[in-house]
């Protein structure tokens, strides 16, 4: 039986697996909320998962040691979408794909003072018509945001955060005005007793050369299929950090201190 692998199918991990090359192992998608209980009942071998699960579940759960889904500022995809003060939130839509953004969100409003009450709901920037706030991510959150740009500004750092009257907060760059430090978004782990083969780590090593040396033809692959300009979509991959160094993991340690989680990670041994 072929070796089960767990991706979400964002435009944001395409260049981690694009160009994997198949040899024995065979791809399971789903969002991370369902990947996380796939690699803890063993239904898929390696996962990518996201980093509050497995800081949660580290006990259990070995980690590659240089593989993350990151990045250092604005992330355009981890979202609060909200009308009005953030001090003034009183009801948030949550996504359901991931609970990674729910906790940041709910650690950077509460060292504001804001205690919102929030409600876990399916859907998109609709829900501003009976909510303060929506936090979206992922293929979500990137393509709400490009709906609201009327058009793409010559240097991507006077990309706008506010639209009319809704303001769009994004998460990443939250954490880094308070940190300084990248904020991991997913790694690829695995249940301890069972490592997954060198074979594959290898081969997704040599799949993420390809994928961030070819970066561009996998970015338009990405917006043709989100719908979203190609320039848009590049500048959006180009911020990710996909190697889990030594920031990284500061940043991950710095996750977990803030929400009273300990963080003494069992890495891969190859």
């Amino acid at each position: 039986m072929a070796y089960a692998l767990g991706v979400p199918p964002y435009a944001n991990t395409a260049p981690l697996y694009q160009f994997l090359e198949p040899d024995g192992w065979r791809l399971c998608y789903g969002v991370p909320a369902e990947l996380n209980r796939m690699v803890l009942s063993g239904e898929v071998g390696l996962s990518l998962v996201s980093s509050y699960f497995y800081l949660e579940h580290q006990e259990e759960l070995g980690l590659l040691p240089d593989f993350s889904v990151a990045v250092l500022g604005r992330v355009y995809s981890v979202n609060l979408f909200l009308k009005g003060k953030p001090a003034d939130l009183k009801r948030i839509a949550l996504t359901t794909e991931s609970a990674t953004s729910v906790e940041l969100l709910k650690l950077l409003l509460g060292e504001q003072g804001v205690f919102p009450q929030y409600e876990a709901k399916e859907g998109g920037l609709e829900l501003l018509k009976e909510y303060d706030g929506v936090l979206l991510i992922g293929d979500k959150a990137i393509q709400a945001y490009a709906s609201l740009l009327d058009h793409l500004p010559e240097t991507p750092h006077a990309l706008p955060t506010r639209f009319g009257e809704v303001e769009v907060v994004d998460l990443s760059m939250l954490w880094f005005e308070r940190t300084r430090l990248p904020f991991v978004f997913a790694v690829w782990a695995y249940r301890r007793e069972n490592p997954p083969p060198l074979k594959l780590v290898q081969a997704l090593r040599k799949a993420r050369r390809q994928g961030l040396s070819r970066l561009g033809e996998v970015a338009e692959a990405e917006a043709k299929r989100l719908g979203i300009h190609p320039v848009l979509m590049e500048h959006y991959l180009w911020n990710f950090r996909y190697h889990l160094e030594e920031p990284d993991r500061l940043g991950l340690k710095a996750f977990a201190d803030a929400l009273g989680l300990p963080f003494a990670p069992t890495y891969y041994p190859a």
